[in-house]
């Protein structure tokens, strides 16, 4: 989808620092130095991408999504009348909401993983429009603020890749759950479908901590009857060659696998609500609001 304007909003960055931990079945090394702090300037935007009439992939126009201090910015911009085109008839719309884990930081916007996945959801024959609504720093909290006006944009699936950010800095795991639960609660009530990836944190505040945070995505996806992939990061957290130097946020090859595991859930959910592709659908694209 194309945009008529600009979304401006002033990214939280977590910078990483080496502390090593391990957890039953998975091994992570999730390496961060603490502190938030505005980074000036702009931030990347969410990736936009389409596919060609020809079924090649092409970048499509970048635009940035709301962050987590802007989400009252980009509510004047959409009053000063930023317009969103509304999806193609033929396609579901497919939201990514999550933090720089979704939005490929430090990668092209066709190397992340939600692009990726919905090149492949495409070439299997699905209809389908993708907007990666991923911001560097983001929590549940930033993710809740912002998710209304996502909504807009009438998804017929969000996937919620949230709280790792909330997890790393130590806050409430009462006040994540709440807000993972809002997020689920207002996704349903618009009457699309839900997919929640789970993650882990390193023990920096104690096992007790890492532990309750980490089985914090299957109690909500139980009680909440919610499909869940377990852990995002499985097969690439802890492997240098699969990941920037920071050792946490995945690079290009990285996101590959991200996409090649993601696949398997979200291919059953889709099949649900997509459309098959027809000739005349072939170029819906890969988008971003």
């Amino acid at each position: 989808m194309g945009s008529s304007g600009y979304l401006r909003y002033t990214p939280w960055v977590l910078s990483y620092a080496n502390p090593t931990f391990s957890l039953p079945g998975v091994i992570a090394i999730l390496s961060f130095s603490w502190l938030l702090g505005g980074c000036g300037g702009e931030a990347s935007a969410p990736k936009s991408a389409s596919l060609a009439e020809s079924g090649q992939v092409t970048p499509g126009e970048s635009a940035s999504a709301l962050g987590e201090a802007s989400a009252v910015e980009g509510a004047d911009a959409m009053a000063r009348g930023l317009e969103v085109e509304a999806p193609p008839k033929a396609s579901s719309r497919i939201v990514f909401l999550g933090d720089s884990l979704t939005a490929g930081l430090s990668l092209n916007e066709e190397q992340a993983f939600p692009y990726l996945v919905g090149k492949r959801l495409q070439e299997a024959g699905f209809a389908v429009e993708v907007i990666n609504a991923g911001v560097s720093g983001d929590t549940s909290a930033g993710g809740l603020r912002r998710l209304s006006w996502l909504l807009q944009q009438d998804p017929a699936l969000v996937v919620v890749e949230l709280g790792a950010n909330d997890g790393l800095r130590g806050l409430s795991l009462e006040a994540t759950e709440d807000n993972l639960r809002q997020i689920f609660e207002q996704v349903r009530s618009h009457g699309a479908k839900v997919l929640l990836l789970g993650m882990m944190i390193p023990p920096n505040y104690g096992p007790e901590y890492s532990s309750a945070f980490a089985a914090l995505f299957p109690k909500l996806a139980e009680e909440l009857n919610l499909p869940l992939m377990p852990f995002l990061l499985e097969g690439v957290a802890a492997q240098p060659d699969l990941n920037l130097p920071d050792g946490i946020h995945p690079n290009a090859a990285g996101h590959e696998i991200l996409a090649e595991k993601l696949f398997p859930y979200l291919e059953p959910l889709v099949r649900e609500m997509a459309p098959e592709l027809t000739s005349e659908a072939a170029g819906i694209p890969l988008s971003t609001p």
